[in-house]
């Protein structure tokens, strides 16, 4: 059983192996930085990963019980949110307990910082005792490292790009605990997990949740397709099929989601796409994610399905694909494998996929960058 401190005060941060109390990483006025602040500016610069690193540990030490996280904005503009200091630590709490981590297990930090989950990676360091092994997040956080962490949080991308370089896929095969959130996991890159040692698991969950409060496992004995999630947390539907979340330790809320769910009899539940995801064309209700899961094993580079406004239909689906050049034979080959209301009318090259920086759809970005091309055209 792994013992939390829980009165921040009294907490401490180790960092590479290195042991921080409270007073190191607090600030002792407003404009003055921290020992922690200036130690790390003048060994790894004024910009870097660490330096941002310490810049959160003076807020969390702070003295004020809430501090500002901000959302994705992977359907919208990001918004900020004032969160409370201990919803976070219960957060922290139901993690750690899951997966069992102990004192000393250390801890991969490879995601932004202005994002709840970087942000709960630290404070499960701070709650639990781990020693943060932090990376500047990029799409290799492996390549640097000589030992596998204990414990990572990373994104499916960065899961991706790992299992294409053999040391740093060998190394991520070492991670006793590896858990993949952000975004959704496709089925290939779920198939190439499927020889790991440990277990590996999608998280669901966001901002408003304080990262997850669900688990699903990806590989072994106990995969499945159904998320699982934590015993304090109740779950329902709305009238629309959302899911509403009731989860009382992390969210004075009940929050109503837009995603589209379905239970099991268990009380399990998977996640068939977003409300905002759907494409009403000629009448017929299309599912953005459904669509881009039937073509994903059929097609030869990055894609995405997004729509634009059609003066007959209301809405027309249309595929962005991220290529300098279409091989038009395969791509229509794929199409025809689709329903004919679930079909892209019209077919984009682009030269990057809208992407947030926490590397998920920006599906917002996508209807804007589909419109303009066509405008265009």
């Amino acid at each position: 059983m792994s013992t939390f401190v829980t009165e921040i005060s009294q907490q401490t941060i180790t960092i590479d192996g290195i042991h921080y109390t409270a007073a190191d990483a607090t600030a002792s006025a407003p404009e003055t930085k921290s020992l922690l602040q200036t130690k790390f500016r003048t060994i790894y610069g004024e910009d870097s990963f660490y330096a941002a690193l310490t810049d959160f540990l003076a807020e969390w030490f702070d003295g004020n019980d809430t501090l500002k996280v901000h959302t994705s904005g992977s359907t919208g503009t990001p918004k900020e949110l004032w969160v409370e200091k201990s919803r976070m630590m219960n957060s922290a709490k139901l993690t750690v307990s899951f997966l069992n981590l102990h004192k000393g297990d250390s801890a991969l930090l490879c995601m932004p910082l202005q994002y709840i989950a970087g942000k709960m990676v630290v404070v499960r360091s701070l709650v639990a005792g781990l020693n943060l092994i932090p990376v500047s997040p990029c799409g290799h956080p492996m390549q640097e490292l000589h030992t596998a962490p204990t414990f990572a949080a990373m994104i499916p991308m960065q899961v991706f790009n790992t299992l294409q370089v053999p040391a740093e896929r060998e190394l991520l095969m070492q991670v006793r605990h590896l858990i993949i959130g952000g975004g959704a996991i496709d089925e290939n890159l779920e198939k190439s997990l499927q020889d790991f040692p440990y277990a590996v698991w999608s998280t669901y969950g966001m901002t408003e949740t304080l990262s997850h409060i669900a688990l699903r496992q990806l590989n072994g004995k106990g995969r499945s397709e159904w998320y699982t999630p934590f015993s304090s947390v109740s779950l329902s539907s709305s009238e629309e099929g959302t899911l509403v979340i009731n989860a009382p330790l992390v969210s004075e809320e009940i929050l109503k989601t837009n995603d589209i769910v379905e239970f099991n009899i268990s009380g399990q539940f998977r996640i068939l796409g977003r409300k905002d995801n759907t494409i009403n064309t000629g009448g017929i209700k299309v599912q953005i994610e459904q669509v881009e899961d039937a073509l994903r094993p059929l097609l030869p580079c990055p894609f995405m399905i997004t729509s634009v406004s059609d003066i007959k239909f209301g809405e027309q689906i249309v595929l962005l694909l991220e290529t300098s050049a279409i091989d038009k034979e395969k791509i229509d080959k794929a199409i025809a494998t689709l329903p004919p209301y679930w079909r892209p009318k019209q077919t984009i090259c682009v030269e990057k996929l809208p992407q947030t920086e926490t590397g998920k759809p920006d599906r917002a970005s996508a209807r804007k960058l589909a419109a303009n091309k066509i405008d265009k055209a």
